[in-house]
């Protein structure tokens, strides 16, 4: 993969030298000559950005540049953490665009294929397509959640671009996606057929009204995530203080944080990918609120609790619940307080949907079970098996 990657730039390695003692720019290992990446042995997370923004439905020729996310991501000082941090630079422009797709799943698949984390900062958010092909080599079907105002499904005959890249990865063979959620979206960005097509294909899409009014039901919705894509324009345009960002609604910070951080908890989530960045060297309050949340995904990988295992009975209870026709299964751990559904498995099914015979919840929705409330998730996803 190093033929694919350039070195930070020069401006990064000089403000690395001019850092306090302890903050993360003097413990990150950095990618800072041509043909010499820092050793993987040992490495947790890579950091990695992807120069490519050409098939941005608005672009009109302009660079990207991630130095000011780097300069105040190094600037940051770490938790209680023992997990190591790489930079690996950035991937720059293809000849053409699938040329820079090949090189981001490349270099994505063989970080994963060594159990380590990419952290991705992109331009377009298409590059989400070339994120998930580097899942392609996987024995179980793939979940991704995408953070976002729109749903990006778009018209998969055409040409792909940053508003139809999820389109692309339904349609285009191998078929490896078996659910997709988007958290944050406004209606009024959403055209109505796709809003339609969302509930068509069993999705999950939640409004930025639900979650905001409780963040907490974002946790499940990671925990069930393999790959995590954030898109910008999902936080509200004050919080980034970005003149190209013209939404007024969205999340605020602390809400993005937590659903880093929620993302990183995860056990599942192996990348993580933030899109649609531009030249953030006039808006340092954004880049900075950029590298929190890559802090904030980092504290919660460093906290993540094995507790879904459920082979020994000791380490969780069940609870039956009559509901209909049905017997509604939920499992507590006692490690840590979370929830899951039973998935009734159907024998016939490929044998890449047997692990997703359990399905993550909130204790809410087990107690609106009882009140013969049937979870939506778990019906959804019930009917994707059933396909």
């Amino acid at each position: 993969m190093i033929e694919f990657l350039s070195p930070v730039s020069k401006k990064i390695i000089a403000h690395r030298e001019i850092l306090p003692e302890g903050t993360l720019g003097k413990q990150i290992e950095l990618h800072n000559k041509n043909g010499e990446l820092p050793d993987l042995k040992g490495v947790s997370f890579a950091l990695f950005g992807v120069l490519e923004n050409r098939n941005d439905v608005n672009y009109i020729g302009e660079d990207i540049s991630f130095d000011a996310f780097r300069s105040a991501f190094y600037s940051l000082y770490p938790g209680n953490w023992n997990k190591k941090i790489i930079d690996l630079g950035d991937i720059a422009k293809g000849a053409s665009v699938e040329d820079t797709y090949f090189a981001v799943k490349t270099v994505t698949q063989a970080l994963l294929a060594k159990n380590v984390i990419p952290l991705l900062l992109g331009g377009g958010q298409d590059t989400v397509y070339a994120q998930y092909r580097a899942y392609d080599d996987r024995a179980t079907m793939v979940n991704m959640v995408n953070i976002d105002t729109n749903f990006d499904l778009g018209d998969a005959e055409k040409s792909i671009n940053n508003k139809s890249y999820v389109g692309k990865i339904i349609v285009d063979e191998p078929y490896n996606l078996f659910n997709y959620s988007v958290i944050g979206y406004q209606s009024y960005f959403n055209p109505p057929g796709e809003i339609g097509l969302m509930d068509k294909l069993y999705f999950d899409a939640y409004r930025l009204g639900a979650v905001t009014a409780d963040i907490a039901m974002v946790e499940p919705i990671m925990r069930d995530a393999d790959l995590v894509s954030l898109d910008i324009t999902a936080i509200k345009s004050a919080e980034l203080s970005y003149k190209n960002s013209a939404s007024p609604n969205g999340f605020d910070g602390r809400e993005i944080c937590a659903m880093a951080r929620y993302a990183g908890i995860s056990n599942r989530v192996s990348s993580f990918g933030i899109y649609e960045l531009k030249d953030f060297a006039q808006a340092q309050a954004g880049a900075m609120l950029i590298a929190q949340l890559l802090w904030y995904f980092i504290e919660g990988v460093n906290f993540r609790v094995l507790d879904n295992d459920f082979t020994d009975e000791r380490y969780y209870s069940t609870y039956k619940v009559p509901i209909e026709e049905d017997v509604l299964v939920f499992k507590k751990s006692h490690k840590t307080g979370r929830w899951w559904i039973e998935l009734p498995f159907i024998s016939e099914v490929d044998t890449k949907l047997k692990k997703h015979t359990l399905l993550p919840c909130t204790y809410s929705e087990y107690v609106g079970a009882t009140n013969q409330e049937i979870p939506e998730r778990w019906l959804k996803a019930r009917r994707k098996n059933e396909i």
